[in-house]
């Protein structure tokens, strides 16, 4: 039986059920507070987790606000099209490799954060993400799942006016602006996942918009992982967002609105609601226009 790991206020907490448990306190120091660090000792934090009747909770989960997760990652990875549907609803070749971009850490964001939207062509990309937990260089795909802490759910939100008003198109920068890569609300162990089989799902406020197995991928999470590792050394926290099913709402014209909500979950994993908040504009053109 893994763990779900959550940040409360800078502090990591293991979720069981509605408690909250300090990790640092509950292991009487030898594993550390900070989140990430947290993460780097993934197995600890499954021997931790089955002893947590002899402890004390700090708080209960509906009582409090967790933050994201992985609140510092250093590098954040990001795969285009890696679903048929989604490339086929687009009129997109399917990729015969790997789509990589990437995210600016900056844009991270927790569980229930509103997210700022600086246009009228914002869309949502409901993911699972994956969360590295120790150093890893040249994996095999066999080697690939010990390198993982665990996952999260994640939104790539994406401003489609950034990210097309070039060409190439911006994928990094029209999907980095702050606020914009939502994750939570826990970090759930890899035993705790179903790769093959578990759910996503995305909702525009009540209106169901994404649905899909994880197993639909084009290129699994062995794949990824050890992709990525043959070219740059993956470290603890590290976050892969490893892409979105069909159902996003450029295609159909379908944008966010002020006071949307977007809703997503991950069997295994958990929920994470983020509202959109329309503020002004980002000025771009202004400065090249």
């Amino acid at each position: 039986m893994g763990f779900r790991l959550g940040n409360l206020e800078g502090r990591a907490v293991l979720v069981d059920g509605a408690d909250l448990y300090d990790v640092a306190s509950c292991s009487d120091g030898a594993l550390p507070a900070d989140p990430v660090a947290a993460l780097a000792r993934a197995p600890e934090l499954s021997q931790l987790a089955q002893r947590l009747e002899e402890r004390s909770a700090v708080a209960q989960l509906m009582e409090v606000e967790l933050g994201p997760p992985v609140p510092r990652p250093a590098k954040i990875f990001a795969i285009g099209l890696n679903y048929r549907a989604h490339a086929e609803e687009g009129d997109f070749e399917v990729p015969k490799h790997p789509l990589v971009f990437t995210k600016f850490p900056t844009c991270i964001t927790g569980p229930n954060s509103d997210v700022a939207m600086r246009s009228d062509r914002c869309d949502y990309e409901g993911e699972l993400v994956v969360v590295i937990g120790e150093p890893a260089k040249d994996l095999t795909k066999a080697e690939a799942l010990a390198a993982v802490a665990g996952f999260t759910v994640g939104q790539d939100i994406s401003d489609r006016r950034t990210q097309f008003a070039a060409k190439p198109v911006h994928f990094a920068l029209g999907k980095s602006f702050d606020t914009f890569g939502p994750i939570g609300p826990v970090v759930a162990s890899p035993d705790l996942v179903r790769l093959d089989t578990a759910r996503l799902e995305t909702w525009i406020n009540d209106e169901a918009r994404q649905s899909d197995v994880l197993g639909s991928m084009l290129f699994d999470v062995p794949t990824l992982v050890a992709y990525l590792s043959r070219v740059t050394s993956l470290e603890p926290g590290d976050l892969i967002f490893t892409g979105t099913p069909e159902g996003v709402g450029a295609l159909k014209r379908q944008y966010l609105s002020d006071g949307d909500v977007v809703r997503t979950t991950i069997e295994g994993i958990g929920t994470i609601r983020n509202r959109c908040v329309r503020v002004q504009d980002h000025g771009l053109g202004d400065l090249v226009s």
